[in-house]
């Protein structure tokens, strides 16, 4: 019987410029691994964490996109955002500052 599933030349080529900016960001930290997140009616976010410890993220137009470019691209995939992974992320004075926001030395409103 053929196979009569049908392929988007679109999705196709969202998911190989995904996969090779995910190949790419494991290959500049020393390889990478991932988790995606369902974000509703605007995609997925895909979540990386480099070997040394740097992070980033993209966002797929579907979850479904997001899997295909994290499979293609070969990296580790973890379903949840914790334990060890979580751990691995190295934050520095930026992100603790936006993290924090008027917590720590921002504006003031009296």
């Amino acid at each position: 019987m053929a196979d009569t599933q049908q392929v988007d030349p679109k999705a196709e080529r969202k998911v190989a410029r995904l996969a090779q900016q995910i190949s790419s960001f494991s290959q500049a930290h020393g390889g990478a691994e991932g988790q995606v997140a369902y974000l509703g009616e605007r995609g997925a976010r895909i979540v990386l964490v480099g070997e040394d410890g740097n992070w980033g993220d993209l966002v797929a137009p579907s979850y479904e996109i997001a899997e295909k470019a994290v499979e293609k691209s070969g990296i580790t995939r973890h379903e949840s955002f914790d334990g060890e992974f979580a751990a691995k992320v190295k934050t520095g004075r930026y992100e603790w500052s936006r993290m924090a926001g008027i917590q720590v030395g921002g504006p003031k409103n009296d």
